[in-house]
């Protein structure tokens, strides 16, 4: 607890999250200036709204914590990138696993996005949304074989394979359900990155994502000797929070040279270069992505093959334009430090807890008065906190607060720990606020438990 404690401090006194420079393989580090991206949350008259629609109004409508999203910051973000990608053939393929509710999932399909998912969960959200089995990029590196049965069956655009294992499995699968299986190899890319969090590393050597890359071209040898395997893309992904150039551009050199050496070794069907997502967002003073400049770095070194560019945003759509709205319950002082009690924890929110990650906390009606704070929750754990050693508006029992960049990797790694319902998800859009995900009751928690079981026993 301690060093959670020192690395918080780090940040700064007045709560600046100060991140290190990314370092990449090659070169010093180039950072990605960018304008900052649409938030949709304002303040009039020093109360927070969202697209003009009153954050106490919500609060008081559906109860505390709740998050709600600006569909309009999601959509801007989507245009913005898209935009960026125009001068080549591409497609955004939302990654689900960054907010996965069925309404998000179905703005993002109207806006013409495709999907990258991770599960078969994930899979029937997307049909649920709307997604046909072509707006889909199976991702993952521990696909079941009814994964890869549901995900043939329905057609999805391409399965991105992980492991010469995994390819073993899904070309027997594949013969059995009499399915060609469209495949792209994920690399990876062996890019040395230095991500906010170690946990948010996929491209470095000997992380557990993708096939090695000195192992590649064996295992795509591998793939076009089989008879029900297509290998039509090659795909990466580098990490999470990625500001710079450089992960992209030596990620994407070593791509493209592996593609003509697969192509040399008889590959006719490479079509599609997934370069996966990660691109950065801010959460307090963090440049984020310059997304023209990252569409023009793309466009001059892929636009010479033909291929179709897959990107798989995820945080960079939804992460800024979404908050967890909590009530202030309690203030006490303990061994000389103020804490700040709400009603939301680190079942609802657990990226401070598990990532040490930083959101900004402010409260909803600002306040003259300052103080340093803790910011906990109600859950029996030391480890129950949204913010520490904070200098937040001095908000009393009863106010609301915003835990602000809340909108990816919120709710979808909320769980019922302590016994607590999972809360309720709300969209704004056109001055109009609707409930997209019902706060769970008592009864849900137990609505798939027996007291007794059916007992049996193993034929």
């Amino acid at each position: 607890m301690l060093e959670v404690r020192r690395q918080i401090r780090r940040r700064g006194s007045l709560g600046k999250s100060i991140l290190s420079p990314l370092a990449v393989e090659a070169g010093s580090p180039l950072h990605m200036v960018s304008e900052t991206a649409e938030s949709g949350f304002t303040r009039d008259n020093g109360i927070l709204s969202c697209d003009g629609v009153s954050l106490e109004g919500i609060a008081d409508a559906v109860g505390t914590p709740v998050y709600v999203y600006s569909i309009a910051a999601i959509e801007s973000q989507y245009r913005r990138l898209d935009a960026a990608l125009g001068g080549i053939p591409h497609r955004l393929h939302y990654s689900v696993k960054a907010s996965s509710n069925l309404a998000i999932l179905n703005r993002l399909r109207m806006c013409g996005a495709g999907v990258d998912i991770v599960s078969g969960g994930e899979m029937y959200r997307a049909q649920a949304a709307g997604f046909s089995g072509s707006d889909i990029v199976f991702s993952g590196v521990g696909k079941t074989e009814r994964e890869m049965k549901e995900a043939l069956t329905l057609g999805v655009l391409m399965i991105n394979v992980e492991s010469e294992d995994e390819l073993d499995v899904l070309d027997r699968v594949a013969g059995e359900v009499g399915k060609k299986a469209p495949v792209a190899l994920r690399v990876n890319p062996e890019v040395m990155v230095d991500t906010p969090h170690p946990y948010t590393q996929t491209g470095v050597k000997g992380m557990k994502f993708g096939i090695p890359f000195d192992e590649t071209l064996v295992v795509a040898g591998r793939a076009l000797r089989m008879n029900n395997i297509e290998l039509v893309g090659l795909d990466m992904h580098v990490g999470s929070q990625i500001s710079q150039f450089e992960p992209y551009e030596i990620g994407l050199g070593r791509l493209l040279q592996l593609k003509i050496d697969i192509e040399r070794a008889g590959a006719r069907s490479l079509r599609y270069l997934d370069i996966g997502g990660g691109l950065a967002v801010s959460y307090d003073s963090e440049h984020p992505i310059d997304v023209m400049e990252f569409g023009r770095v793309v466009t001059r070194l892929v636009a010479p093959t033909g291929l179709k560019v897959l990107v798989e945003p995820g945080r960079f759509l939804v992460g800024n334009a979404g908050i967890l709205l909590t009530r202030v319950l309690y203030r006490k002082r303990s061994g000389g430090k103020e804490f700040i009690i709400v009603d939301a924890g680190m079942n609802d929110l657990i990226r401070p807890s598990h990532y040490n990650a930083y959101h900004r906390i402010e409260g909803v009606r600002s306040t003259a008065g300052r103080v340093t704070a803790d910011i906990v929750g109600p859950i029996c754990e030391s480890g129950d906190f949204l913010g520490l050693e904070r200098v937040v508006d001095d908000v009393p029992p009863g106010e609301l607060i915003a835990v602000l960049s809340a909108g990816a990797y919120g709710f979808v790694m909320a769980s019922n720990y302590n016994s607590r319902p999972r809360i309720p998800e709300v969209i704004v859009d056109n001055g109009r606020y609707g409930v997209v995900t019902e706060r769970e009751t008592y009864s849900d928690l137990v609505r798939k438990e027996r007291l007794a079981p059916e007992w049996r026993k193993v034929q």
